[in-house]
């Protein structure tokens, strides 16, 4: 057995006294100090890291752990983010995207983050200091950026700041089988975004928050969702696109399968924004499968004037909506309105389709489908009224 050195200039022998080395692995236990920097060095030298079970590691300092080669990462015990709210608004990493910034940036080629863990975002210093209106910016917990072959399975992830995982600038991104749970104070919250991403798989998963269960933000292609159960989310939802002037954005060949959304405000939703000093992109292939609802406010939505409807007659939107599938969706709304398919003017939406849909209104009366400046096809079509094609 040997004893790994690691005395960097600028750290302490006692940052690292924890990290044994047999062979290719490399065992961490907790310092009673900031445990990053040791948990940065083992990533950077051994091929298999391992929290163990019980050892709870302190994160006091930004983990970047960009450029990796065949690591995996045993996760058994806790990560856990330190609350100084301070500290990491001068000291995370930064993302011009939605001003957003992280605790942690995990990348490279081959790598896995796995092992029956936790990750903790000790989010609750946040969620008191700033209200659900606030737009300043919280951490993120997880940063998949710069990937080739990322896996993240078999983990939970609770209370982080802001969202709970960005994906950006990486391809065959694969989450598997986490528990992802928020305090019910918590806000923005998402479970994941996919930024500027293709091939990616979001599988068998459990989540708690307090916003979208999975968003896709502009340029995510070719992305996989199956399998999750999403609580008190604003839904699987496309978007918001079309924002910023000067932007083109594309989200295309997104297929969500087999989710249920539980208490929700949004089930499956496309938002794009129009307006006379915003962007433009494209919306393009996308199929929602198999939802069932429980007493989800807007079971189905298509907001093609998103914070803009007082301007969307004068300024349709010039993020263009086509080939969406809305195909066998069950379950109950909270009110009367079940769907929505609101497109802005001059045929900004096509081959927009419902088939098997069969939603109840959860007032008892009769379930409503809206629509505006669209032309409805499938099996369900005749549920939206004179916009059913004929």
């Amino acid at each position: 057995m040997l004893v790994l050195s690691l005395l960097l200039s600028g750290f302490s022998a006692s940052a690292y006294a924890a990290v044994v080395v047999r062979q290719d692995a490399c065992t961490l236990s907790a310092s009673g100090g900031d445990d990053a920097p040791a948990f940065l060095e083992a990533t950077a030298a051994c091929a298999t890291v391992t929290i163990p079970a019980g050892t709870t590691l302190n994160i006091s300092s930004p983990l970047g752990m960009t450029g990796l080669n065949g690591v995996t990462i045993n996760l058994q015990g806790t990560v856990k983010f330190n609350d100084d709210v301070a500290y990491w608004s001068d000291n995370a990493f930064r993302y011009d995207f939605q001003d957003q910034y992280s605790f942690w940036e995990l990348g490279g080629t081959d790598v896995v983050l796995t092992g029956g863990g936790t990750l903790d975002g000790n989010g609750q210093a946040w969620y008191d200091a700033f209200d659900e209106d606030s737009t300043t910016p919280r951490p993120i917990i997880l940063v998949i950026t710069g990937g080739a072959g990322i896996r993240v399975e078999n983990i939970a992830m609770i209370d982080s700041p802001e969202w709970f995982n960005l994906i950006t600038d990486s391809s065959d991104v694969t989450f598997d089988n986490l528990t992802i749970t928020a305090s019910e104070n918590s806000h923005n919250t998402d479970g994941w975004n996919v930024y500027r991403s293709d091939t990616v798989s979001i599988l068998n998963s459990v989540i708690i928050n307090g916003d979208d269960c999975v968003a896709f933000k502009p340029n995510a292609t070719n992305v996989l969702v199956s399998n999750l159960d999403c609580t008190g989310s604003h839904g699987i939802s496309v978007g918001s696109l079309g924002q910023y002037a000067g932007l083109y954005d594309i989200v295309e060949n997104v297929t969500a399968i087999d989710i249920v959304m539980k208490d929700a405000q949004n089930g499956a939703r496309i938002k794009a924004w129009a307006g006379s000093d915003v962007g433009s992109g494209i919306v393009r292939n996308i199929t929602f499968t198999n939802f069932t609802m429980e007493n989800v406010d807007n079971p189905i939505v298509i907001d093609q004037c998103y914070f803009s409807e007082d301007v969307c007659d004068e300024y349709p939107s010039n993020t263009y909506i086509e080939n969406i599938y809305f195909n066998g969706v069950t379950g109950t709304a909270s009110g009367s309105t079940v769907a929505s398919l609101m497109c802005s003017p001059d045929n900004r939406c096509s081959n927009i389709n419902v088939n098997d849909v069969t939603l109840q209104a959860g007032d008892g009366g009769d379930a409503k489908f809206e629509c505006q400046n669209v032309v409805v096809a499938g099996n369900s079509a005749t549920l939206f009224g004179e916009c059913a094609s004929t």
